[in-house]
């Protein structure tokens, strides 16, 4: 390889290099445009609907004042023969 092959290859390398800092500013204001239109156009109005349609996913609303969300397990009590069967 001789002194002109090596600058041309320098020169792209500095070319690919610039336009790779111009991308990647181009590529952060993206992601932000399409987090924002995200937001703005599916979590939000689903958020709204879910709150004039009153839908109480916790089961919170029937709480009360000092009331408790505890609720027994469905589970099978835990037996030596249950924990030898899982084993």
């Amino acid at each position: 390889m001789n002194q002109g092959e090596a600058r041309d290859v320098s020169i792209w390398k500095q070319l690919k290099n610039g336009w790779m800092a111009i991308v990647a500013r181009f590529g952060h204001a993206q992601t932000l445009v399409i987090l924002a239109n995200f937001y703005v156009f599916l979590i939000g109005p689903t958020a709204i609907a879910t709150r004039l349609g009153r839908a109480d996913y916790l089961s919170k609303r029937g709480l009360g004042k000092g009331g408790t969300a505890w609720r027994d397990s469905d589970a099978q009590p835990a037996t030596l023969e249950r924990a030898k069967l899982t084993t």
